[in-house]
C-alpha cells in the first residue's frame, strides 16, 4: 500500500512538472513570436543609424520582451532543477527497494537450497502420511514457486524503473544545458540592445528641443483629428433610438469586454489611453483619446465586432472608419485606403482598410483605435483580448 501511494505521488508530481514546463515553453514561444514581430518592425524603419523616437520605442519593446523571455527561461531552469532532485530521490528509493528485494530473494534461494539438500520436492510430496497432506504439500510447492517468480519479477521491474529514472535524469540535464545556452544567448542580446537604447536616448536628448517642437505639432494634428471624429460621433449618438437588433448587438459587444479580437492581426500597443508624459521628452505631455497599435507595413485594420459602418471621415491624406455596435462605436483611424462604405453591415475581423505607413516618421505603421459608449470615450485596452 505504501509503495502504491509512493508511485501515485510520483506520477502526479511528474504530470504536474510536465504541465509546468509545457506552459513555460508555450509562454517562451509566444514571447519569441512577439520579438520576431518587433524585429520585423525595426527592419521596416528607415535604413540608417539615425536615432528616432520610433526606433527607440521598438528597441525598448524588444528589451521588455527579452527580459520576459529570460525570466521564463530562468523559471524553466528552476523547474528542471526541481525535477532532477525528485528523480535523484526517487532513484535512491528504488535502489534501496532493489537491495531489500535482492536480500530477500537471496535468503529464499539459500533456504530452498538447504531444504532440497535434505529432501527433494518429489520425496517431500510422496512422504505425506495421507492424500490430503500430499495435496497441501503440492499447493505449498506451487505457491512457493510462484512467490519466487514474483520476487524475480519485482527485482526486474525495479531495475527497469531505475533505468527509466536514469534516462529521464539524463534528458533533464540535456534540457537544462539547452536552457542555459538559450539564457546566455538572450542575455547577450539584451545587453547589446540596452547599450544601443541608451546611446539612442542620449542622441535624442541632444535634439530634444527640435524634436519636442515636432511632437507638439503632431499633438496639435491629433487634437484636430479627435475633434473631427468626436463631432461625427456626437451627431450620430443623438439621431435615433436603438432598434431591437441594435440593442442585441450592443449587449453582445458589452458581454465580450476583455475578449474582443485586436483590430490588427499582429502588433503591440505603442500608445496608451489618457494623458501622460512623453516616454522620451520630459517637458512634453501626450493626450491620447484612444490607443495606438503599431504593426507591420501593409497591415489592415479589422473590425473588433459585428456592426454597421456609419461614417468614413476624411482626415487629410488618411481616413477613419466609424462602426456602430448598438450604442457602442469603434473608430479605426490612420487608414490610407478604405475597403468598406457607409451603410455596410460587417462581421468581426472583417477588413476595413489598409493602415498608413508614414514615410516622414520612420515608416511607422500605426492604427489609432477608439471606443465610444454613446458620447463617452472609453479606454479600449481593457476591451481587447489579452
Amino acid at each position: 500500500m505504501k509503495k502504491l501511494l509512493l508511485i501515485v505521488c510520483l506520477v502526479c508530481s511528474v504530470c504536474l512538472w510536465a504541465d509546468e514546463v509545457k506552459d513555460l515553453q508555450k509562454e517562451q514561444e509566444k514571447i519569441r513570436r512577439e520579438l520576431a514581430e518587433t524585429e520585423q518592425l525595426l527592419k521596416e524603419t528607415k535604413k540608417n543609424e539615425t536615432a528616432t523616437t520610433n526606433k527607440l520605442t521598438l528597441l525598448n519593446k524588444s528589451i521588455r520582451d527579452r527580459k520576459r523571455l529570460i525570466e521564463g527561461i530562468n523559471r524553466e531552469i528552476r523547474a528542471l532543477d526541481d525535477d532532477m532532485l525528485r528523480l535523484v530521490a526517487r532513484r535512491g528509493e528504488l535502489q534501496v527497494e532493489q537491495m531489500r528485494l535482492r536480500d530477500d530473494y537471496a535468503k529464499l534461494v539459500r533456504k530452498t537450497h538447504y531444504q532440497q539438500r535434505l529432501q527433494s520436492p518429489l520425496l517431500f510430496v510422496l512422504s505425506a502420511s495421507n492424500f490430503q497432506q500430499m495435496m497441501r504439500r503440492v499447493r505449498y510447492l506451487r505457491q512457493f514457486a510462484r512467490y519466487r517468480q514474483k520476487q524475480v519479477a519485482a527485482i526486474e521491474a525495479t531495475q527497469a524503473d531505475i533505468d527509466e529514472q536514469n534516462a529521464k535524469l539524463a534528458q533533464r540535464k540535456e534540457e537544462r544545458r539547452d536552457a542555459l545556452k538559450a539564457q546566455q544567448k538572450e542575455q547577450e542580446k539584451l545587453t547589446r540592445d540596452q547599450k544601443k537604447a541608451k546611446s539612442m536616448l542620449n542622441e535624442l536628448k541632444k535634439k530634444e528641443k527640435n524634436l519636442a517642437a515636432k511632437q507638439k505639432k503632431q499633438q496639435k494634428r491629433i487634437d484636430e483629428i479627435n475633434k473631427k471624429i468626436d463631432d461625427a460621433i456626437r451627431k450620430q449618438a443623438t439621431k435615433t433610438t436603438l432598434t431591437k437588433e441594435q440593442q442585441l448587438i450592443a449587449g453582445g459587444f458589452e458581454k465580450n469586454k476583455g475578449r474582443l479580437p485586436w483590430p490588427v492581426e499582429k502588433g503591440f500597443i505603442s500608445g496608451t489611453f489618457g494623458t501622460h508624459q512623453h516616454p522620451v521628452y520630459e517637458h512634453v505631455t501626450v493626450n491620447n483619446k484612444g490607443i495606438y497599435l503599431q504593426t507591420t507595413s501593409g497591415s489592415v485594420a479589422r473590425a473588433v465586432y459585428e456592426g454597421e459602418v456609419t461614417s468614413i471621415v476624411v482626415l487629410g491624406a488618411t481616413y477613419a472608419v466609424i462602426v456602430q455596435h448598438g450604442n457602442y462605436r469603434t473608430v479605426y483611424s490612420n487608414l490610407r485606403e478604405v475597403k468598406v462604405k457607409q451603410g455596410d453591415k460587417i462581421t468581426a475581423k472583417q477588413s476595413l482598410g489598409v493602415i498608413y505607413s508614414d514615410p516622414d516618421d520612420d515608416n511607422k505603421t500605426e492604427l489609432y483605435f477608439q471606443i465610444y459608449k454613446d458620447r463617452q470615450l472609453l479606454d479600449p485596452a481593457p476591451w481587447l483580448a489579452k
